[in-house]
């Protein structure tokens, strides 16, 4: 074989490969809204397919079923928040600017995906054990970076109350999207996040009770 037929024949490899990771981000894509509106249980494989553009059958070059769809999109969605939340620190100067980071690393997130948050609230049951598990380590992960963080806000704090108040940040901020959204009023992003991210780093930084 030629040099240039190889070149050739790795191109047309590369373009498939691309082609078929749209196709499975297409298809996370459409069973984030379908999950959302719907439910896990009411989606079939065929409208997942006929979302993203495929063949309910052409489902499975990408995922072996339904529960490995909904496995796949919240461990990607975890891993995001894990492995974004370790950044943020990594990146900050100081405690302050790293909890800053977090929340609008947070507040981001949860204006992107509103319809992956309500999948994670109502269908986490639906994953297998073992994702369940996975899934859990992951957000268990992430919490403590941000306990970490608040440790040095907060230095002295119990870590269980440091605990509530990043769980209570979390509530604060992923419910906001998915209820304006569910009122029918498109949410204004640009307006959105300010009030967000004043609100939870106001909750995070207030000064503990004393005694």
């Amino acid at each position: 074989m030629t040099q240039h037929a190889q070149t050739t024949q790795r191109s047309q490899a590369t373009q498939r490969s691309q082609a078929k990771e749209e196709r499975r981000v297409a298809l996370l894509s459409a069973a984030a809204g379908l999950f959302a509106e719907n439910g896990f249980a009411r989606v079939s494989l065929e409208d997942l397919g006929a979302a993203a553009g495929v063949s309910g059958p052409a489902v499975y070059r990408h995922f072996p079923g339904k529960q490995a769809v909904l496995g796949e999109l919240l461990l990607s969605v975890s891993r995001e928040l894990q492995d974004g939340g370790l950044k943020v620190v990594a990146e900050a100067g100081n405690a302050l600017a790293a909890l800053e980071g977090l929340v609008a690393f947070h507040v981001d997130f949860a204006l992107r995906n509103p319809d992956v948050i309500r999948v994670q609230d109502r269908d986490f049951g639906s994953l297998s054990e073992a994702d369940q598990a996975e899934v859990r380590a992951l957000q268990r992960g992430y919490v403590e970076t941000w306990v970490d963080v608040l440790k040095e806000v907060h230095p002295g704090s119990d870590p269980a109350e440091l605990r509530v108040r990043a769980h209570a940040a979390f509530g604060l901020i992923n419910s906001t999207p998915h209820s304006v959204r569910q009122h029918g009023r498109k949410i204004a992003v640009k307006s959105a996040r300010p009030v967000l991210e004043r609100m939870a780093l106001a909750a995070l930084t207030v000064g503990t009770p004393a005694g």
